[in-house]
Order: structure tokens, then sequence, then C-alpha cells
């Protein structure tokens, strides 16, 4: 739907609806998972294992919001652990060789925006498929990285920084605060701006957002751009707890990102997604893994858990779109 001037494209009202359902539905699944392992482990609902639980989740649900950005405007990105893991080592290099950490979060920054630049630029005017440039990307942002440090881990990153990251304020990790701040201002780009009402447009229909005047090139390079800012900024919050950057981090966080989009009602045909959903997408695997930790389940269980959730997801999204 547009407005009279066929300028700034809208979303209707029942798809508005549609995605406050689907974000209740999201939040009710969350607190099934939260009760049942409360029930089952007497250190699951506790004040510090939940916290516990937030902060691990933030690195997640931090790419996961830029990732949602990326799949509402109809495309994908593969790319950001390895954007993740380039962007580290050199702002970790920076940082060991003296550089001011203000200057260096900056340059790490900075690199994912490149990153996202270069996967943005050949999606938008060289016309290939998302899929085939962030898979392309996957590989040679890591092989930058490896090449970059020789395979070998960074180590020595600043006292400053690190009592940074793991500072905490009114007893809330810095990590969660960063989230919240970042899941509020893409909640006001995607509500409130035009530049949300593009992405959606978009991703529901690229042809007639085209028609209306839709900056479609200009959009879907701006989305990547922001993903790739958002997958350094999750792995500067890394470095910081770990205390070094390795060229090998970030292995399969784009499936973290893309499971957490797609439990947070996000389409992977386009057009449709919720930055809270995302965010309690992200809540909900952290407490699964969480709980099925405390249970001593191993390790590829919960990876059978977690791809479990995510068919259920998209089975509720082809439902929902059939409706």
């Amino acid at each position: 739907m547009m407005t009279q001037d066929n300028t700034r494209p809208i979303a209707p009202a029942a798809t508005l609806l549609k995605f406050n359902l689907r974000d209740a539905g999201t939040v009710i699944g969350l607190l099934i998972i939260v009760a049942t392992f409360s029930f089952l482990s007497p250190v699951f609902f506790t004040v510090p294992n939940l916290l516990n639980i937030l902060q691990q989740s933030s690195i997640n649900a931090i790419i996961a919001l830029g990732m949602t950005l990326v799949i509402i405007s109809g495309g994908i990105d593969l790319s950001v652990g390895p954007t993740a893991a380039l962007s580290a080592v050199l702002g970790a290099t920076l940082m060991v060789s003296g550089v001011p950490v203000p200057l260096a979060i900056m340059a790490t920054l900075g690199v994912g925006a490149l990153c996202g630049v270069f996967s943005g630029t050949l999606v938008a005017y060289a016309g290939l498929q998302p899929f085939i440039v962030t898979l392309g990307g996957l590989s040679l942002f890591r092989a930058l990285a490896l090449i970059f440090t020789g395979g070998n881990p960074i180590f020595g990153i600043p006292l400053e920084f690190r009592m940074l990251i793991n500072s905490s304020l009114l007893g809330i990790p810095t990590p969660i605060i960063i989230v919240l701040v970042i899941a509020t201002l893409l909640w006001v780009l995607m509500n409130k701006t035009p530049l949300g009402e593009y992405i959606l447009a978009v991703g529901g229909n690229e042809e007639a957002a085209r028609v209306a005047g839709v900056p479609v090139r200009k959009t879907k390079v701006t989305v990547f751009i922001i993903s790739g800012v958002l997958a350094s900024l999750a792995s500067l919050i890394l470095i910081g707890r770990l205390g070094a950057a390795e060229p090998t981090m970030g292995n399969l966080w784009e499936l973290d990102a893309i499971a957490a989009a797609a439990i947070g009602g996000a389409s992977l045909m386009g057009g449709k997604g919720s930055i809270i959903g995302t965010i309690v997408g992200a809540i909900i695997l952290g407490a699964l893994r969480n709980g099925l930790t405390l249970l001593n389940i191993q390790a590829f269980y919960q990876l059978l858990a977690t791809g479990v959730i995510i068919i259920i997801a998209m089975l509720i999204d082809r439902a929902t779109r059939g409706k």
C-alpha cells in the first residue's frame, strides 16, 4: 500500500497486526521454555543465570538484528561471521599497536561497513543473488582474516577496552545495554522513518517499490552496511570478553542469526520481520542452550533442539502467509 503521493510505501494495518500477534506468540514460546527449565533445574530461574543468558545472547542478538533488516529487504547475509573475524583481528591489531581505543573501535566498525558495501554493491548494482555474493564473501573475508594474522590469534587486548566491555550499569552488563540501544534505534528506523518503509517495500515487492520511486539500490546497500557494522560491533564485544581476537571466530554465526530472525517472525521471502521478535528469538536460543547445559544434555542434542525450533518457526510463517 502507498500514500497518495506514491513516494512512501506503508505497511497495511493487517500486516502490522500480524507482526504484533507473531511477537506475542514468540514471547509465549519463550515463557514456556523458561517455565520448563525452571521446573527441571533450580539454578535456571535465578538472577545471575538469567543475566548470564542475556549476556551470552547479546552477540547473536546484535548480529541477528542486522540480519533481520537484510532478510526483510529480501536478501540474506551469510558473511557476518567472517566479517566479524576480519574486523576483530584488524581492530585488535590496532589496539595492541597502541592506537587509541576509540579510534580502533571506529576502524573496526569501518571494516564491517566496507564489507557491507562490498556485498551490497554486488547485489544492488551488479544484480547478483545475495546468497551467492555473501557465500563468496564468507570465504573471502575469512581468508583475509587468516592471511592477515597467519592463522594466529592476537593477544594483549588493552585492559581499558576489556574493562569497558565487561563493565555494568546498575547491575546490567554492558553487552545487554548495547543490545537494548541497538534494538531501540532499529525499531525507530523500521517504524518511524522512510528508510524502514523502503526496506519493507523492497522486500515485499521490489518492482512495485521501484515504480513507486523507492531508491531500491541504495536501500539494499544500506541494509548490508548495517549488517556489516553490527557484525563488527558483536566482534568487539567478544574480543573484549575473551581478551584476544582469532581469525577463526564467528564460525556459524550466520546460522544462529538467521535462526533468531526466523524464530522472531522474519520471513526468508522478504517483506516481513520484527525487531522485537528477533531479540526474543535470540533469547530463546540462548535460554534453550543454557537450560540444556544445566541439565547436562550433550551438545549435539542442543543442535537437534535448535533445528526443530527453526523448522517449527518456518512452518508457522508458512501457515501465516497462506492465510
